[in-house]
């Protein structure tokens, strides 16, 4: 899978940009190059959606049945989501948002969302904390203009992101993809995290804590970008609630 997200629209952490991308031997790449490699990479099977400069999608299905986990892409209402991994407590979850059975996990997370964005009366890391299971996404709201994306705790997925030539965010489960996107501004997404374009970066398992950045250094002895891990020791002071009211106030760290 392959998000990319103008800069206007999602501003990363300051420390995922890595100064040794202006000097890389490999430069980073404009959206436009990030999207017209991926397609073509995969000819036969992959799609993509733009929405303007703001934003692109793209999604390559599996090729088979028994991958290590699912793929999937949806959108509702100006919402679209790209799923990956799967949710062992789906069941209950579809019972407790009143959605039928054949709800798949790409729209359960539409649902969830939209149930934060519109009268949720949780906290956006209390929603995630409910959820059982190896799992990533990304979520994007055409009316809203944002951008939600998370990554389990149990770290049975990986996703990457980093930033692009003119500043966009890239994101994608694909390594090989980030590292030729983005030279050497690019980091895993942390597990046990959230973002969101408008509140930036919050860990939904220690929601109280602010997050801290850690500099990762390649085997080339460069900085690369950032880890991101809560720092226990921290507190925030008020715990943010989310709902229309509440402007999705994440209380995250911000760019």
């Amino acid at each position: 899978m392959l998000a990319i997200f103008n800069k206007g629209l999602v501003n990363p952490p300051e420390e995922l940009h890595s100064p040794a991308s202006l000097s890389s031997s490999s430069n980073s790449k404009l959206p436009v190059e990030i999207l017209n490699d991926f397609l073509s990479s995969n000819p036969t099977n992959a799609f993509s959606i733009g929405f303007g400069a703001a934003a692109s999608l793209a999604y390559v299905p599996p090729q088979r049945p028994c991958t290590t986990y699912q793929r999937l892409f949806c959108g509702v209402d100006e919402i679209y989501c790209i799923f990956l991994g799967s949710l062992n407590n789906l069941c209950s979850l579809l019972r407790q948002y009143g959605l039928s059975k054949g709800t798949n996990e790409a729209m359960f997370i539409i649902e969830a969302y939209r149930t934060l964005r519109d009268r949720g009366p949780y906290p956006a890391h209390q929603v995630l904390r409910d959820i059982e299971g190896s799992y990533g996404f990304v979520v994007y709201d055409g009316k809203a203009g944002s951008v939600f994306a998370a990554l389990g705790a149990d770290d049975g997925v990986k996703l990457f992101w980093g930033v692009a030539a003119d500043g966009s965010v890239v994101v994608s489960d694909n390594l090989k993809v980030i590292k030729e996107s983005c030279a050497k501004s690019f980091a895993p997404f942390p597990a046990g995290c959230l973002f969101h374009s408008e509140q930036g970066l919050m860990s939904f398992e220690h929601p109280r804590s602010k997050m801290k950045a850690m500099p990762r250094i390649d085997s080339e002895g460069v900085m690369c970008g950032a880890n991101f891990r809560a720092d226990v020791r921290s507190r925030i002071s008020n715990m943010p609630r989310v709902g229309s009211e509440a402007n999705w106030a994440l209380g995250g760290s911000k760019a």
